[in-house]
């Protein structure tokens, strides 16, 4: 029988904020896919555990699939941002050209090593959520960001769901409005299955605080 083996973890991750992306890099890619931990609090506060960032880019049948993994002191993951067909792709390589890459056997799993991967976690209470959002950098240094529930288009609702399909992850994006009808079917799915609450097609600032 397999054994379940520890999430992914950098283990080279320094104890310096110094190697992250800057709050205002962040903001400056426009909408992105946020997946984070709930046992560390919010959509943001897993940025604020971070202390060393690496770019992940993968390759597979759908195309191809980049994002930037933080970790924390003990060289676990503890927040993702994605990105989207909604995100601005020239500052995206921008940034993720000065972060160091992920490591191969980090991202190059299997689908039975994910599935275990997957139940290890969540028996450790390390389940993840995903999110798309707006981040904005703000003032306050004890927290660096503001960020807004984002819509994203119909390609990117279908990347967000690949991904949580694909992950495990719990979560749904809402779809922005425009006049075709595979957003509109694709809206129709969302506002289903969270048993027709329109807040959650809500798209307002929200101060996410720890």
């Amino acid at each position: 029988m397999p054994i379940a083996r520890p999430l992914p973890s950098l283990s080279h991750a320094r104890a310096t904020r110094a190697a992250l992306p800057r709050p205002q890099q962040l903001a400056a890619l426009g909408t992105v896919l946020c997946l984070y931990r709930p046992a560390l609090g919010n959509e943001l506060d897993g940025w604020q555990h971070a202390v060393d960032a690496a770019a992940c880019r993968q390759v597979d049948s759908d195309g191809v699939r980049e994002s930037i993994w933080f970790f924390d002191a003990e060289g676990q993951c503890c927040w993702r941002i994605c990105l989207l067909p909604d995100s601005d792709f020239l500052i995206w390589d921008r940034l993720v050209a000065r972060l160091p890459p992920l490591p191969m056997e980090t991202h190059e799993l299997g689908v039975g090593e994910r599935l275990w991967r997957r139940l290890a976690g969540r028996m450790r209470g390390e389940a993840w959520r995903l999110s798309a959002l707006r981040l904005q950098a703000a003032a306050a240094r004890e927290q660096p960001f503001v960020a807004s529930l984002a819509t994203v288009s119909a390609l990117g609702a279908e990347v967000a769901a690949r991904l949580a399909r694909e992950e495990g992850i719990d979560g749904r994006v809402a779809v922005d409005d425009c006049c075709c009808a595979r957003a509109a079917a694709l809206r129709t799915a969302s506002t289903t299955s969270s048993n027709n609450n329109p807040s959650d097609m809500t798209t307002s600032l929200v101060r996410l605080r720890r």
